[in-house]
């Protein structure tokens, strides 16, 4: 049967190899000869550790990129038939995934790991033993991280470049033993796909199909889940549906680029606490006056990669630019996708931080959110965002503008068509005949970008009706 796994390890050896790895956990320099762990007088490993004064490694959650991939990360070696299954099942479906194997399992079945890489898979780091290093010395962690790189390297001749620990958490002596060993990368996860506790098959597919990402790392622990092979269909279908492709983790990392620190992205500082503001000059903008067949597309809060690159993909096929007003917090979490907007040539604009009533808030927490949120936007999409601000559920009074407007934000962006999208209950239809209703020259037309409403279903018919009756889409700022 094809990948059908030999396994020819001498039983009788484990003991002595658990026996000469502790010994050089413990200081003792000993040695193993390539393709020979039973040999002592091979491994060398200096008793002595010092501590890493270099710069530490760079941590790797996810990869800064617009572009539509991700990758499948495994932690752990399970045993050789869970393996081979889930060999055969990722052949299945042509995906190629990253593999953190420990050094210990390695040694104990080389065979295993070696057609691991056969297959044409990537392995990495994941520790020698995948204990809990934070209760290690810094030479405890540094030989971890260290004999795993040897063993991985003797027995399948590849050199890792990336660790992750068991639970992908670290301290700074990981990420200081990481640079010494010259790896890349700490890397973690934007997922983590831990045991069921009971959820339909639906719910399990919506779920890992709401944390596809453009570059995510999503992880499986292939010792631990109990639903490891039964996950693969459901990852690479979700994946499928978004729209976005799965590659090596090592690709996906030298796709991405590096992203500034706040302090150095020209706007940063534009907007800040400010409680002069009782005399601050603001403008309302719900529509522009115009003789021109003119408007505005206008996007608000957030959804999942799913949903928002739809709409994107829409409104590329149209040819429309939009302007998308943002709710930061989910931003923060996938800032990728704010800058995937960026890049398909959107406008991105400011919604608040957690989307709350603005009129309810006093004046400095009016301002903590919009200055936070404009912090957030503009570091996750690494230029200044379009000066705008939108306030969630329209709702505003001349003190609330004078506080936004003072923070710096004088323009506040409303609208003059409303199809309450947001509202499930509002057929693609409904949506559809509210928009074509109310639309006229220099409209602002309001929609969302929510998971589940029907606003995808309706925004082609939008447009080409509107298109039909003479009408030219432009961004807010236009």
């Amino acid at each position: 049967m094809k990948g059908r796994i030999r396994n020819e390890r001498k039983t009788w050896l484990q003991p002595f190899i658990l026996l000469i790895l502790a010994a050089a956990l413990a200081g003792c320099s000993w040695g193993m000869k390539e393709n020979s762990l039973a040999d002592p007088s091979q491994t060398k490993l200096n008793t002595q550790v010092t501590r890493y004064e270099g710069e530490p490694s760079k941590v790797i959650p996810f990869v800064y990129t617009g572009g539509r991939e991700l990758s499948l990360t495994f932690n752990g070696m399970a045993d050789e038939e869970t393996m081979t299954r889930l060999l055969d099942e990722l052949d299945k479906y042509g995906v190629k995934a990253t593999f953190f194997l420990p050094g210990m399992r390695v040694a104990e079945e080389p065979e295993l790991a070696q057609e691991i890489a056969a297959r044409g898979h990537e392995i990495e780091n994941n520790t020698l033993n995948r204990m809990d290093m934070t209760h290690l010395s810094y030479e405890g962690v540094y030989r971890e991280i260290h004999l795993a790189n040897e063993i991985i390297e003797r027995e399948t001749g590849i050199k890792p470049k990336y660790v992750r620990t068991k639970s992908g958490d670290y301290n700074d002596d990981i990420r200081l033993a990481t640079a010494q060993e010259s790896m890349t990368a700490v890397v973690g996860y934007s997922l983590f796909l831990h045991n069921w506790q009971g959820e339909s098959d639906e719910d399990k597919y919506l779920y890992i199909r709401k944390h596809i990402t453009r570059g995510g790392i999503l992880t499986v622990d292939t010792e631990e889940f109990n639903s490891l092979i039964e996950a693969i269909p459901m990852i690479v279908k979700a994946a499928d549906e978004v729209g976005y492709k799965l590659i090596l983790m090592d690709k996906l990392i030298s796709h991405g680029g590096e992203r500034k620190p706040l302090e150095q992205l020209p706007g940063y500082d534009l907007v800040h606490v400010n409680p002069d503001y009782e005399n601050a000059k603001y403008r309302l903008i719900y529509k522009q006056q115009t003789d021109k067949k003119e408007i505005v597309l206008t996007f608000d809060d957030w959804g999942t990669d799913y949903t928002v690159t739809k709409l994107l993909d829409i409104l590329d096929h149209y040819k429309v630019k939009a302007t998308f007003f943002v709710r930061a917090k989910g931003v923060e979490a996938n800032p990728n996708l704010a800058r995937a907007i960026i890049e398909a040539g959107h406008d991105v604009a400011n919604h608040s931080y957690s989307h709350p009533v603005v009129t309810t808030l006093s004046a400095e927490q009016l301002q903590d959110e919009v200055v936070k949120a404009h912090q957030v936007i503009t570091e996750a999409i690494q230029q200044k965002p379009t000066m705008l601000f939108r306030p969630p559920t329209g709702e505003i009074d001349d003190h609330t503008a004078k506080v936004i407007a003072a923070a710096g934000y004088p323009n506040i962006a409303l609208y003059d068509v409303t199809a309450l999208d947001w509202d499930v209950n509002n057929s693609a239809a409904d949506i559809v005949n509210s928009i074509m209703e109310q639309t006229e020259n220099g409209s602002v037309i309001l929609l969302h970008m929510l998971d589940d409403i029907h606003t995808l279903e309706a925004l082609p018919t939008v447009i080409e009706k509107l298109q039909a009756q003479g009408y030219s889409f432009v961004t807010m700022a236009d």
